[in-house]
């Protein structure tokens, strides 16, 4: 019996720093996060290039050229939108919270995205810029087979389809608890 008793103030302390080590591996996320903070950058680099490009053919474009270099700019700025979503709601959700932040600059979503509302948002961007792809699809008809046409609103489709059943099935396990996005 004292040998039973001497041990478990020993398993308990053994599980103390599993527990830490566990908890503190939440910071192997934060060069991941890093690493989008580099891909908003490519991205803004892109946006820009295709701005130029745009520029130089302003006036030599027809409209429906001109309607896809500017669809080409709002599908980028929904992926930075995205991006800077899934960095900051990601990092505040599985690194730490976000400090110092002054209250002019703090966003409306700011720390209200838990990991279910991520989801939908990221779900919903992702149909969006599937809207735009396919509508791009759809401009430039004539240089794309049908086939190809066909299967893109086949996968436009198959998001919109799991955009709808991801938010159901939230609502489903969630809905009870959450009022106004945080109830996960």
């Amino acid at each position: 019996m004292a040998r039973a008793m001497s041990e478990a103030p020993s398993q308990h302390g053994l599980e103390k720093v599993v527990e830490r080590i566990i908890f503190a591996s939440r910071w192997l996320q934060a060069p991941l996060y890093l690493g989008l903070v580099v891909v908003l950058l490519l991205v803004v680099v892109k946006f820009l290039a295709e701005l130029v490009h745009l520029s130089a053919i302003l006036f030599s474009a027809d409209e429906s050229r001109m309607v896809l270099y500017v669809l080409t700019l709002v599908d980028l700025v929904m992926v930075a939108n995205l991006t800077v979503m899934v960095i900051i709601s990601g990092y505040e959700n599985f690194v730490s919270r976000i400090e110092n932040v002054d209250s002019a600059d703090q966003l409306s979503w700011f720390g209200k995205l838990d990991a279910g509302s991520l989801k939908i948002k990221l779900a919903s961007s992702i149909v969006a810029i599937s809207s735009i792809h396919l509508l791009k699809a759809f401009l430039d008809a004539g240089t794309i087979a049908n086939d190809k046409l066909l299967i893109l609103v086949a996968i436009h489709l198959t998001f919109v389809v799991s955009a709808i059943l991801l938010a159901y099935l939230d609502k489903l396990a969630f809905g009870g608890h959450a009022k106004g996005g945080k109830g996960h």
